[in-house]
């Protein structure tokens, strides 16, 4: 098995920058989100779910997109 600690220290880093920019701005899109840490959206969505794992964040509908929002 190959050594994954840093894809997972990369994600744990984006998953901090993601729940700042949060904080910063307040809810975004995926999209809007991955342009603004500038992050491959994968990425961005791998430390979405790592801060929905850790109930940080909350994901909603926004018409027929989702948004991203802090809740602490």
């Amino acid at each position: 098995m190959a050594d994954d600690s840093g894809l997972i220290e990369e994600v744990g880093e984006t998953a901090g920058l993601v729940w700042h920019t949060l904080q910063d701005q307040g809810p975004l899109s995926y999209a809007k989100l991955a342009k603004t840490i500038d992050a491959p959206r994968d990425l961005v969505m791998q430390a979405v779910g790592w801060l929905a794992r850790e109930g940080k964040v909350s994901i909603e509908m926004v018409g027929r997109n989702r948004a991203v929002a802090s809740r602490e």
